[in-house]
């Protein structure tokens, strides 16, 4: 049971993370490359243990799909007075990113620092 979660862990990482043979001309890349590797999935494996020890025993690659759905959003508008104003949206939570949440001791919206308004030039091209 244990090589199937390392084995899916790992495919996980590889398409996620693209993490695909990669040639390296220096062995300290290569090494670094293994690094980040090893750590993506100490970490990946630390989330699943903590979700597995709230009885949450779904995958991998089903708690991220299903995660996938809470985003943030960033909408940015300038005033006539040529400041930019930018507001940072969570969406709502649903009882699944709820649970999941609360097994990793997490907010499901977390306290931002309101960004700072930031002043334009008039030949500056915004959207």
């Amino acid at each position: 049971m244990m090589l199937n979660r390392i084995e899916a862990a790992f495919r996980s990482l590889k398409h996620d993370l693209a993490f695909r043979p990669i040639y390296h001309r220096t062995e300290k890349k290569a090494e670094a490359h293994i690094f980040i590797a090893v750590l993506a999935y100490h970490l990946l494996n630390s989330i699943c243990l903590q979700l597995r020890q709230d009885g949450i025993n779904d995958s991998w690659n089903t708690v991220r799909a299903r995660m996938s759905t809470h985003r943030r959003v960033s909408i940015s508008a300038m005033r006539r007075n040529k400041t930019t104003v930018i507001e940072r949206i969570t969406s709502s939570a649903e009882p699944y990113h709820l649970k999941i949440f609360k097994a990793l001791n997490m907010s499901p919206s977390p306290d931002i620092k309101p960004l700072k308004q930031q002043i334009c030039s008039p030949h500056e091209n915004l959207i």
